[in-house]
């Protein structure tokens, strides 16, 4: 029996399956990697509304040209919401999650 033809079957076999989880890893991370700077960004938003700067203001300044920023106010409270879209790359991850998956961060304040 030749062992070099049966590790080449082996690892033939073996690679989609390790490529798919690995792709997996990668587009999680990603997700949780933009989540957290959502957070981060929706945090420096609201000082920001809050010291009196406009919409229009803040997306300047801030950078957003791949998010879409939203600034909600009602008698009670001011919501905010801050949209981002990420390309799913690994195959089979879209049953799962929508390509592009669409990331979306809210936070709600009470108005003073």
């Amino acid at each position: 029996m030749n062992k070099r033809g049966q590790a080449l079957v082996e690892f033939i076999i073996i690679l989609p399956i390790f490529l798919i989880l690995v792709l997996g890893v990668i587009d999680i991370g990603k997700i949780l990697y933009n989540k957290t700077m959502l957070e981060g960004i929706i945090t420096d938003v609201i000082s920001m509304y809050e010291s009196g700067h406009t919409l229009t203001e803040i997306e300047t300044e801030m950078d957003l040209e791949s998010s879409d920023l939203s600034i909600e106010e009602n008698e009670d409270f001011i919501e905010v919401s801050l949209t981002k879209e990420i390309d799913i790359i690994t195959p089979g991850l879209n049953l799962i999650f929508d390509n592009p998956y669409q990331l979306d961060v809210r936070r709600s304040i009470a108005h003073e």
